[in-house]
């Protein structure tokens, strides 16, 4: 079996067929639902593709493992937008570009904060990621945008962002090119500096740059 992660259709494969046998046992709010090695052979897919599928509900708030217990189904009806967000995700048929946008909202607004802030813009991860990229040329891209929205201290918004990002388009996996560098040593440099408008203009040019395809760079 692949060890490789699942495409973004599988993943809404497997939590379609997941939802429906929620429904059709009529497993409740607390309720264990089956176990990772139950479901790869129910659903008939590999167990690591379950394995990524039930992560992503779980930073979603959906399920909840417990050590020696298994998985449980979580009470999320008071947590509104968690409601919301999964509904809008986990259905079939999800326009791409909306949750490819809405991602790039939360990557911007998390930029803003960090850059608009001297303590968390000063923080040594982002002249570590600047001196990689000046030595090395090269640098994992995801590492950049994921330290910017962790840091940007606000934990929904990091379980938001990662599950859009899983279910939008890949544009983060592998390693920066040499195309990418100046653009994103003048991003992290802007950032550290506080320019917000600087280091989003930057960080709009670098993805764009991806969006267009992995063939150009």
């Amino acid at each position: 079996m692949s060890a490789e992660k699942p495409t973004s259709k599988m993943f809404l494969q497997i939590v379609s067929e997941l939802r429906a046998l929620i429904r059709d046992e009529n497993i409740p709010a607390g309720g264990k639902i089956p176990s990772e090695r139950v479901l790869a052979e129910r659903l008939n897919v590999g167990r690591s593709s379950v394995r990524e599928a039930l992560r992503s509900l779980e930073l979603l708030g959906l399920i909840e493992t417990r050590r020696g217990e298994g998985t449980f189904l979580t009470d999320f009806r008071n947590h509104k937008l968690v409601e919301v967000l999964s509904t809008f995700i986990l259905q079939e048929g999800t326009d791409l570009e909306n949750v490819n946008e809405t991602r790039k909202i939360l990557e911007r607004d998390a930029i803003r904060i960090v850059s608009s802030n001297e303590t968390l813009r000063k923080l040594p991860v982002w002249e570590s990621l600047w001196r990689n990229l000046e030595t090395e040329g090269v640098i994992a891209r995801e590492d950049i945008m994921r330290e910017i929205v962790i840091v940007s201290e606000n934990r929904l918004v990091l379980k938001m962002w990662i599950l859009l990002k899983q279910y939008g388009k890949e544009i983060y996996s592998g390693l920066s090119t040499e195309h990418e560098q100046p653009m994103l040593q003048a991003f992290i440099s802007e950032l550290m500096i506080g320019n917000t408008a600087e280091a989003i203009s930057w960080f709009e040019k670098w993805t764009e740059l991806l969006h267009k395809g992995r063939d150009i760079l």
